[in-house]
């Protein structure tokens, strides 16, 4: 009897919101953004990335809810529950609740946020309190409505998910509630990471990595700087990015910058590497 065929990678690609200012869908929205370009899943926003305003019920929900094209959210980039900052944390935790609501409400199979940090005066100890907290309030409440995903981050000596030192002591308060990772190889190239064993690094932490973000990187190692590039156009040798991708035995999402041809040429290669 033949062995039976591997299954096919899922690799998704950064769409953005897929929406116009008017809540329309953006030239067929996010769903026609994954068939252009083969890809298997879609990571968007659902408001303003820089903003703190809360989402809107989207035109194209029941679509995303019930396609086949699996939906990653990524949480506004301002969030950050970690802070000692009042006027800061406090807002970051109500809204992040807010977005898994209206990431569940498309079907999302999970919220990615970064980890955020603290201010330079502070111990990181008061920001993994502050994570455990916002776990644990929200427990109170049945928890968040799609599974939490903390992407580690490039630089801050105070964050909260930059090295696997601090990643441990982060994990060690918040595990417990579920948390999920994402892990960015960009982001770990930045912070100095090796990354033929970040996956097992990671595993040993964590138990586990919901999501690969697979980006390459414009700077060298160790140089604290998110600057993304082509899957093949980096610092980041292609063949260990792919690497990556093939331990984690996940879900992929490129955040690579491109047009959608790129990214179909991309998706396509990466997914003949993975198969190989």
């Amino acid at each position: 009897m033949a062995p039976a065929p591997a299954a096919r990678p899922s690799i998704g690609v950064h769409v953005g919101p897929g929406l116009t200012d008017e809540n329309e869908l953006d030239d067929g929205g996010p769903l026609a953004r994954a068939a252009e370009m083969d890809a298997d899943g879609v990571q968007v926003f659902l408001a303003d990335p820089q903003g703190w305003t809360a989402p809107k019920p989207r035109p194209d929900a029941d679509a995303l809810r019930e396609g086949d094209v699996a939906v990653v959210v990524h949480a506004p980039y301002v969030l950050n529950v970690a802070t000692t900052n009042n006027r800061i944390r406090i807002p970051s935790r109500k809204l992040l609740a807010t977005h898994a609501e209206a990431a569940a409400a498309v079907g999302a199979l999970g919220l990615v946020v970064h980890g955020g940090h603290v201010l330079a005066k502070d111990d990181p100890a008061a920001g993994v309190d502050n994570w455990r907290k916002t776990f644990a309030r929200q427990a109170e409440t049945g928890g968040f409505a799609v599974p939490l995903w903390i992407e580690n981050t490039a630089g801050g000596g105070n964050a909260m998910a930059r090295d696997l030192d601090a990643i441990a002591r982060l994990w060690e308060a918040v595990g417990e509630f579920g948390a999920g990772f994402v892990l960015d190889t960009c982001h770990a190239w930045a912070a100095g990471w090796d990354l033929a064993t970040a996956v097992d690094d990671v595993r040993a932490i964590t138990g586990r990595i919901d999501l690969v973000h697979l980006n390459n990187s414009r700077d060298p190692a160790g140089s604290s700087r998110d600057r993304h590039a082509p899957l093949a156009g980096g610092e980041i040798p292609t063949e260990l990015l792919v690497e990556v991708a093939r331990a984690a035995g996940g879900p992929v999402v490129l955040e690579t910058p491109g047009d959608a041809a790129a990214h179909a040429e991309e998706v396509a290669a990466l997914r003949a590497a993975l198969s190989a």
